[in-house]
This record gives C-alpha cells, sequence and structure tokens, in this order.
C-alpha cells in the first residue's frame, strides 16, 4: 500500500510489533499544510462528482466521518459508501471512526479502502490493540481527541500513531463555532511529536475556515479539516488555497 501523502512510510506492521517510521522520500514534498474537505458537507445527491470535484480543486485528503447515532448523536454512512467512493479518487481516504464500538468495524473500513483510519479512546477498552490491528492491517492509524479527552490519552501509544486529530468542536456535526481552547491542546501535541521524534501528522477538525486556520497553524497543526469552508464555497480551488494560506495550485 502506498503511504498517504505528508505520512511516514512504514512496513506492514504485525499485530504486535512497534515498527519506527521513517519519512517517506519523494521528489516533491507535500505542502506544509494538507487540506481535507469532509465529505459531510458534500452534496449528496453527487458525492461521486463532488469528490473528483474537490480532488481536481487541490485537496491532499478526503475525509470521511463515519457516525453511528449511538457514540455521536448523528449517522452518516459505512464502508459500503467508502467502497462506492473509492474508483471516483486517487486521493488518501482519511477515514474517522465516531463509532462505538470500534474494533468490530475496522476490518470493514481497511477492505472497503480507507489509507488512515482514526478512532477515539472512549471507542474500546483497549486502545493500543485497536491500533495495533489498525496498522496489521497495513493501513495508518490514528487518535481522536475530543475537546474534553486530555492530551494523555496518546502519551503511550505514539509508537503507533501516524496522526493525532484535535476535534475543536464535540462530535456529530458540521457547521459549528471553533473552540478557541483547543489551541492551548494542538500546541501541547504538537511539543509532544516533536520531542517524539516521530512523523505524526497533527489534524484539526471542526469550526476551520480562512479566520481560524491560520490560528491552528501557528499551533502546530499540519491538517486541516473543512466541510462548509470548501463544499459551501462557490469556488472549491479557492476555498482550499484560502485554508492553506497561498494562491489556488
Amino acid at each position: 500500500m502506498p503511504p498517504v501523502p505528508g505520512l511516514a512510510a512504514f512496513p506492514t506492521p504485525s499485530p504486535l510489533a512497534r515498527t519506527a517510521r521513517m519519512p517517506a522520500a519523494s521528489p516533491t514534498p507535500p505542502p506544509a499544510v494538507r487540506i481535507a474537505p469532509s465529505l459531510l458537507a458534500a452534496d449528496v445527491a453527487r458525492l461521486g462528482e463532488e469528490v473528483r470535484a474537490i480532488e481536481a480543486a487541490g485537496a491532499d485528503w478526503l475525509h470521511l466521518d463515519i457516525m453511528d447515532g449511538h457514540f455521536v448523536p448523528n449517522i452518516s454512512f459505512g464502508p459500503g459508501l467508502v467502497r462506492g467512493l473509492r474508483p471516483h479518487s486517487g486521493l488518501p481516504f482519511d477515514v474517522h471512526l465516531m463509532i462505538a464500538p470500534a474494533d468490530p468495524y475496522l476490518a470493514a473500513f481497511a477492505e472497503a479502502g480507507a489509507d488512515l483510519i482514526s478512532l477515539h479512546p472512549e471507542a474500546g477498552p483497549h486502545l493500543h490493540r485497536s491500533l495495533q490491528t489498525i496498522r496489521g492491517m497495513g493501513k495508518q492509524a490514528g487518535v481522536v481527541l475530543n475537546p474534553a479527552t486530555p492530551v494523555s490519552a496518546v502519551e503511550n501509544v505514539l509508537d503507533l500513531c501516524d496522526l493525532l486529530l484535535v476535534m475543536a468542536v464535540n462530535p456529530g456535526f458540521g457547521g459549528q463555532s471553533f473552540l478557541d481552547g483547543q489551541l492551548a491542546k494542538i500546541a501541547t501535541l504538537r511539543r509532544m511529536i516533536d520531542e517524539s521524534g516521530r512523523a505524526i501528522a497533527l489534524q484539526v477538525d471542526g469550526g476551520i475556515t480562512p479566520a481560524t486556520a491560520p490560528r491552528c497553524i501557528a499551533a502546530g497543526a499540519d491538517v486541516l479539516v473543512a466541510g462548509t469552508a470548501v463544499f459551501g464555497a462557490p469556488d472549491y480551488a479557492r476555498a482550499i488555497a484560502a485554508l492553506r494560506g497561498g494562491p489556488a495550485r
């Protein structure tokens, strides 16, 4: 499996292995800030077209929010939709599981075409084992921190993380306002990542706009998830560029 652009490449680990990761060699390095439009805000009647459109507009990843109506108060979609969209795009599929329990569904999303699977510490009893399982299937693994989840939740699993995701809103619905208090958490996680020496992406999701994006970047984020700010804009390329802080590609 090719590595997710911007994340470290690593050999497919055994379920019990802790694998050190080195940056993937590439003649064209990824942009400093990557944008992952959230499919939750796309036109549900035109999802294939929407995915192709954001790829053409310069998106780096596609973020897919999976909600079960139990862990969060909303229902979105499942592995069938991920599988159906896979032929429509070459973008890395960044799957955020907002479901509990998550473990019984990891294989289904891996087989459907996810490149990276992120889950919440609260979604199961053994976070370490869940991350081992994801990486054992040849996928990259992430941990998601809700606004009330402390950074200590990831201190003992950094060796199995390719991504840390800070929720800047309470998960479950798009279009919410950014929670300023999460900037300190982003900065703390950036220090943890840098001190670990590991190539771990730091992602922020929730309330991302051209006004809040620079603040997240300044705090240390290098991947931004945006739903309404991209899919609600008349020009996807300009919207993505505005979040990244530069001209449209």
